[in-house]
């Protein structure tokens, strides 16, 4: 059974929601947590803080945001709860605006959700049960779609270039590159707890296609954490909005648009790694 179907019940789905702005789609995913248990109200507030703070990088994929603010006391237990908007609304998020999904998180604590939302990735990953959410019409069809297991593995995480995988045939693995690598990538998001590890998961399925998730290590942490361990790493993963808070960081920063596109993440580790 999906990790997720733990974390989300039917109650805390709701379709054809009216919105008028990115701030009210929030508040109606975080209020589907408060009435499911999940959260105080004060939860739903922070949610809104850390966008103001640090923009729509809850943006995640096109038409899709994942809001989400650290555990804190507002948290009663981890759960998640999903809004289809009866109209899209912008965020500013770039390329991917204007957005009809709202999915809101909240983690009791910094690692217990980690596999659902690798699970949950998935799902936002694969082509068509991204399009099955958007066309569900009950609550019970959103939730079969987020938490019945595929018959095979996503779509998006089979589509790493080919010649990709030649890098590592045989067990030969160039990272050579212009600098010798350390093995370490950071992915960030403002908390460290929610959208980190929806491109953390998508950086190791393009890392083990290549061959190469034995040499590296992904870690998953937010803007405050990234600044001390940045010099550890290789690069940075993260999106324009982070990008622009963190600074220099004395290592390439890859801005990556679409947290589930392998095919983005393939380009930054292509321009950083000699493939």
């Amino acid at each position: 059974m999906s990790k997720l179907s733990s974390l989300i019940s039917t109650d805390a789905v709701q379709l054809y929601v009216p919105a008028e702005d990115w701030r009210s789609a929030v508040i109606a995913a975080g209020d589907l947590l408060v009435q499911t248990g999940a959260t105080e109200p004060e939860y739903t507030d922070s949610m809104l803080a850390t966008i103001d703070e640090h923009g729509p990088y809850i943006v995640i994929a096109p038409g899709f945001a994942l809001a989400h603010a650290r555990p804190d006391a507002s948290v009663k237990r981890t759960g998640l709860s999903f809004v289809r908007l009866a109209n899209p609304v912008e965020f500013d998020a770039g390329a991917n605006d204007p957005v009809t999904i709202v999915m809101g998180m909240a983690a009791a604590d910094s690692t217990a959700h980690q596999q659902a939302l690798a699970t949950l990735a998935g799902v936002i990953g694969d082509p068509v049960r991204r399009a099955a959410l958007d066309t569900a019409n009950t609550p019970e069809a959103v939730l079969e779609v987020l938490t019945s297991d595929p018959a095979q593995a996503p779509a998006a995480a089979q589509s790493a270039p080919r010649h990709a995988a030649h890098a590592a045939d045989d067990g030969e693995v160039d990272l050579t590159g212009t600098v010798a690598s350390k093995g370490h990538i950071l992915t960030v998001c403002g908390n460290g707890v929610g959208t980190s590890i929806f491109l953390k998961n998508t950086l190791e399925q393009v890392l083990g296609k290549w061959g190469w998730a034995p040499y590296f290590t992904v870690e998953a942490t937010d803007t405050i954490s990234a600044k001390g361990k940045s010099k550890e790493a290789d690069l940075v993963l993260t999106s324009g909005a982070i990008a622009e808070s963190l600074g220099d960081l004395g290592v390439p920063v890859e801005i990556i648009g679409d947290f589930t596109s392998p095919q983005e993440i393939d380009g930054a580790l292509r321009r950083r790694y000699a493939v």
